[in-house]
């Protein structure tokens, strides 16, 4: 079986539970990148086999959006505005096609986990979102140490500071809600430097979808209606496993007549 860059893969020694696109090909090892999950891993020939990308991306896309629609009688409404910090150019193209399909007004920034701690507050103080995203890459080396320890993470450092800085922007969690975090992330910490929502509760990796999804609920439920947390955490890929926060009302005004 000839296997060559740009093909999409799965790995046998973990039962093929994620869809890999190959980047690239040195000494033998395959370079892998999770289509939906976020995720970089590499492997030999032997553990991997072709597949085609088509898997149930398209429905679990339908089946958040399908919650999401507003009921268009004789209301009109302003859902919250999103700014969407992303490590990763395609997973954030991937997010911001999500925006567009659920009516939602989003601006997105590739900007790389260890800059963003500097030029976070520049972004807060010209666009002026109701939420924002601090996302990318993470990961949990288990082999440095304690996972309290925000030194054993890839990333997790960085999403702290961000999230840090962004809270000199707004201290407050109902003004500026602050989704942060990625593939096993330090969720405890996050939320103690003051995420609304953060990954990971249990070291999973997590959807690519999965802060977006948290982020079009918010921006689409009333400012006066406490967000069902429980039932939230369900609409993402893991649930619970790979994203929690703290309970709050959605950031969308409705207006009268339409």
């Amino acid at each position: 079986m000839e296997i060559v860059k740009g093909d999409y893969v799965t790995r046998k020694s973990y039962n093929h539970d994620i869809v890999f696109k190959v980047l690239n090909i040195k000494d033998g090892i395959y370079y892998l990148k999770g289509t939906d999950v976020r995720l970089y891993a590499d492997s030999p020939l032997e553990d991997l086999q072709k597949v085609t990308p088509e898997e149930d991306r398209e429905d679990f896309t339908n089946r958040v959006k399908d919650k999401l629609l507003l009921d268009r009688d004789e209301y009109f409404y302003l859902p919250g505005k999103i700014l969407h910090f992303d490590g990763d150019a395609d997973y954030l193209n991937r997010c911001l096609e999500f925006y567009k399909e659920t009516g939602v007004l989003a601006i997105g920034k590739n900007i790389k986990e260890s800059e963003l701690p500097n030029c976070i507050n520049k972004y807060l103080n010209e666009i002026k979102p109701d939420i924002v995203i601090i996302t990318g890459h993470d990961a949990y080396y288990k082999k440095k140490g304690d996972q309290s320890d925000s030194k054993n993470y890839q990333n997790s450092l960085n999403f702290i500071k961000s999230v840090n800085n962004a809270r000199l922007y707004e201290k407050s969690h109902e003004k500026l809600v602050i989704i942060a975090g990625a593939c096993q992330s330090n969720y405890e910490e996050l939320i103690k430097a003051g995420a609304n929502y953060a990954s990971s509760p249990k070291r999973v990796n997590i959807h690519a979808l999965d802060p977006a999804i948290i982020a079009v609920t918010v921006a689409l439920t009333e400012r006066n209606k406490q967000i069902d947390l429980l039932e939230l955490l369900e609409r993402t890929k893991y649930g619970h496993d790979g994203m929690g926060g703290i309970m709050g009302n959605g950031v969308m005004y409705v207006g009268y007549p339409r």
